[in-house]
């Protein structure tokens, strides 16, 4: 079973919220003590953070969910319930968090420290010392705790390499990186011995060094599915320079020129802007055959053999300047990065039946925590939704008296003041 997986999904479910504690104090010599039950606490967040320590996603396939902590409850003598405590998710730097259905990018995790609220947590319930006023001198209701939010994200890891071997399956990707660095991958002679990326890091002396992965094989076709290659052509995107890596030992099979092409154009067809990217063309198996003896246009830059390590000190200097000129081009990170998704607003839609539906977590928090049969609570739900601009927003909308409008659960008949 492999050990490397970059593909995966991920359920995360915060905390709920505590619910808020309804109390009176009830003290000798003390007349009218008034309420003082204390409110619940928050639950716990769930944060993705990127750790270059993690390698892969392997982690979440067989325990896709993480669940934080909830929120314990509020209780009297103005007692705060316990906030649960956030759960920080590690995952490898490269992970880029999807929407499970529609597929769509929500964030890139790409450097160390890089962090993304993945669940918020439910709030805690305010106890009835919140609810205390001129008006409500003896409250004798609470807010329940809020559920945390649960979703299902796609997760998918883009490698982070300084140079990716690009080639056909056995064009000698794995044995070139075996060589160039301290990585084993898995090598036979057979097409796709590399069912997944290979990391290594190259050092040359003790101020140059670069990480250079290994692609699982392409073929042609690979952009639009065939092969194995489509599965790991996402990895190719972070690298700062391409080695477009052809088997000169391949005799019956294409010819250079002809690998180079193919290669070429798959990477042209998954992302047009990789022919762009520094690279350098790389004749392997040269204790075979050398380029020249093909007589093609393939433009070999570099020839050289992995077995007897011909020619591997001259393309890794390359290789290194390339990297060095492109790390140069980049600007220098101060710190990590903090994404949470913007707050949601409050807006109007139809049911199927033409009811009105008030969409927002404010507003639905203001109905779906307070016991909506007591009159005094119903009252304070009204005020916050007013607050929230929920009567505006239904008068633009084009509410009439008598129309049907629901807040999440709660349903009720409009009637302007």
């Amino acid at each position: 079973m492999s050990n490397f997986v970059d593909e995966t999904n991920l359920c995360a479910r915060a905390g709920d919220g505590g619910a808020g504690c309804v109390s009176m104090r009830r003290e000798a010599h003390v007349p009218m003590g008034g309420p003082n039950g204390g409110d619940g606490g928050g639950g716990g967040d769930v944060w993705l953070e990127a750790d270059r320590q993690v390698a892969s996603l392997l982690g979440f396939r067989d325990h896709p969910h993480r669940i934080a902590p909830n929120g314990t409850h509020g209780k009297g003598s103005n007692m705060h319930g316990k906030k649960g405590e956030d759960l920080i998710v590690k995952v490898p730097i490269g992970t880029v968090v999807l929407d499970h259905d529609t597929r769509e990018p929500l964030v890139d995790l790409a450097g160390h420290g890089d962090r993304w609220l993945a669940a918020k947590a439910g709030e805690g319930g305010h106890g009835n010392a919140r609810f205390l006023s001129n008006k409500r001198r003896a409250p004798m209701f609470a807010e329940q705790g809020e559920a945390g939010q649960e979703t299902w994200y796609r997760l998918e890891l883009k490698l982070m390499a300084d140079v990716a071997l690009v080639g056909y399956p056995n064009a000698g990707k794995s044995t070139l990186i075996s060589v160039m660095s301290a990585a084993k991958p898995k090598i036979a002679d057979y097409p796709f011995t590399t069912l997944e990326p290979n990391l290594g890091v190259v050092r040359l002396d003790d101020e140059t060094e670069f990480v250079v992965a290994d692609i699982p094989g392409l073929i042609e076709g690979a952009a639009e599915g065939h092969g194995l290659g489509h599965q790991f052509l996402r990895h190719v995107e972070r690298a700062r320079v391409l080695v477009y890596l052809l088997d000169l030992s391949a005799v019956d099979g294409d010819s250079p020129a002809r690998q180079l092409e193919v290669l070429r154009n798959e990477l042209g067809q998954y992302r047009p802007e990789l022919l762009d990217r520094p690279s350098i063309v790389v004749g392997s198996k040269a204790d075979v055959l050398e380029a020249s003896d093909w007589g093609d246009d393939a433009d070999v830059e570099f020839s050289i053999s992995s077995v007897t390590r011909t020619g591997l000190q001259p393309m890794q200097w390359r290789l290194a300047e390339l990297v060095a000129a492109s790390r140069g081009g980049e600007e220098e990170r101060t710190g990590f990065v903090i994404h949470r998704p913007e707050a949601e607003g409050i807006e109007i839609g139809r049911d199927d039946d033409a009811a009105y539906r008030v969409h927002g977590r404010a507003a639905e928090r203001a109905v779906a925590l307070s016991d909506m049969t007591d009159l005094l609570a119903l009252d304070v739900a009204r005020q916050r939704l007013d607050k929230l601009g929920v009567n505006k927003a239904l008068l633009k909308a084009g509410v009439l008296d008598g129309d049907t409008v629901r807040v999440g659960d709660f349903e009720f008949e409009y009637f302007q003041d």
